[in-house]
């Protein structure tokens, strides 16, 4: 590493009211009689409130199982607050599309769903920069920005870990060792403040030497490493003392090209909590990456990122010297996404553990998954969404099936949500204006008995 510094009972409530006033009219001991009062009461009425409570929930339950026979199934509503009939309604593809909803469209947003229509990872980055960071004043700018090269995901997928606090930066990226002058421009806009040990912009990988000089004005610090693995233990050195610690949770995911989409589902949660990541490759553990998790004693617990054909049994076996090691599977990269999404870890806290609604979620294609390392700022702040993947920019039925078990219903009023919202980073080429209507669609917030109305409804 090479460091460069130019720089919270119905009768107890009424009884309390009614002993309130006439605490009023009495000048003298009023309010420590209203307290005997109060407990006498609650003492010789505990009967009458065990059988109103009782009472009560008896009530409850015949207006449940009422709202059911209204709805005219005889289904038992499910974990996520809907009928399993109503879920099949959420869960299911439109079937009659409106070939017209693209024409003439004056922008691309829509009420549940943000898009980022850029059609370039180098664009994606300053769009995401922007929407994260308005830089408007200091507690809205950046301490650290991140400069990474968007032909190596491997050591970008890392560097999504420094965009955690204390640096709070972005990630733009780099061509070919050089920064494009929009690049320059955001940089320049953001004007980070540095981070605790004051500096202001991280280099990652090799930069051409004139591309360094435009930076003159800057803190800067450069990281780079012979390997991935080698990479991603020096950036988890460099994290650990920045923030003071050695996290025992730690994600494990592969190097390997093919490996791709299933390692970039890190990038949300790195960003977005103190856990670093360390690579594996098809030969197993290397060297580097044994090194960085002895620090951890033994203690490890290692969440892998993949099936058994992405990191295979062998490499499990070596891996719980160091600790524990547990897989989070899925047999596409989509349905992958989908699980990490749902995975939580009561222990460590390791995992988004989104199974309910009101939540945020990141989309992005599959066909371009450099989007996935800009995007990891959406984990960080705002909604702190983690990554899902659109299987080549589609809904598949296990999306579907997620969104209905997350879809939020409300009985009486809307605004009472909560409510979901997500955000596509992709032009209208990769994912449709259609895609977009039908998850802006199912993400709406629905009536409970099929419709938007009820006290105060719409």
């Amino acid at each position: 590493m090479k460091k460069k510094y130019n720089f919270i009972t119905i009768l107890s409530a009424a009884f309390l009211i009614t002993a309130c006033a006439e605490g009023e009219d009495n000048n003298t001991a009023g309010n420590e009689i209203d307290n005997n009062n109060n407990h006498n009461m609650e003492e010789n009425n505990a009967d009458d409130n065990h059988n109103m409570n009782e009472d009560n929930e008896e009530h409850n339950n015949n207006d449940h199982m009422n709202n059911q026979n209204e709805e005219g199934n005889n289904d038992e509503m499910n974990d996520h607050g809907h009928s399993e009939e109503q879920h099949e309604e959420f869960a299911s593809a439109p079937e009659n599309m409106n070939e017209n909803a693209s024409d003439n469209l004056m922008h691309f947003q829509t009420k549940n769903v943000t898009r980022l229509d850029a059609d370039s990872p180098v664009d994606m980055s300053i769009y995401t920069s922007q929407l994260v960071w308005p830089a408007t004043h200091e507690e809205n700018q950046p301490g650290t920005v991140i400069l990474a090269p968007v032909d190596d995901w491997q050591k970008s997928l890392v560097s999504t870990t420094l965009i955690h606090h204390p640096n709070d930066g972005p990630v733009l990226f780099m061509e070919d060792g050089d920064f494009s002058e929009e690049v320059l421009t955001e940089l320049e806009r953001l004007n980070p403040k540095g981070n605790d040990n004051g500096t202001e912009v991280m280099v990652i990988g090799e930069v051409q030497d004139d591309a360094l000089s435009e930076l003159d004005e800057y803190n800067i610090e450069e990281f780079d490493a012979d390997n991935a693995a080698a990479f991603a233990a020096e950036v988890d050195e460099y994290f650990s003392e920045l923030v003071d610690e050695v996290p025992e949770a730690v994600l494990i995911a592969s190097s390997e090209e093919e490996a791709k989409l299933y390692s970039l589902i890190a990038s949300n949660w790195i960003a977005h909590m103190n856990e670093s990541l360390l690579f594996v490759d098809d030969n197993g553990v290397p060297e580097e990456t044994a090194e960085a998790l002895e620090k951890r004693d033994g203690d490890a617990k290692m969440f892998l990122l993949g099936s058994d054909e992405v990191i295979g049994e062998d490499t499990i076996d070596a891996l719980q010297e160091y600790g524990e090691a547990e897989r989070i599977d899925g047999d596409s990269p989509e349905e992958m996404s989908i699980e990490f999404a749902k995975y939580r870890d009561e222990e460590t806290t390791v995992g988004w553990g989104q199974e309910e609604p009101g939540h945020g979620l990141s989309f992005i294609s599959t066909e371009t998954p450099e989007m996935a390392i800009t995007g990891s700022a959406l984990g960080h702040l705002g909604k702190h969404a983690p990554l899902v993947w659109l299987e080549d920019g589609e809904i598949s039925d296990g999306l579907y099936d997620y969104l209905a078990d997350t879809r939020p219903t409300f009985e009486d009023d809307p605004m009472d949500g909560p409510y979901n919202h997500t955000y596509l980073l992709a032009d209208t080429d990769t994912v449709t204006f259609e895609i977009q209507g039908i998850l802006d669609e199912k993400l709406e917030i629905a009536g409970e008995h099929g419709d938007h109305g009820g006290h105060g409804g719409h």
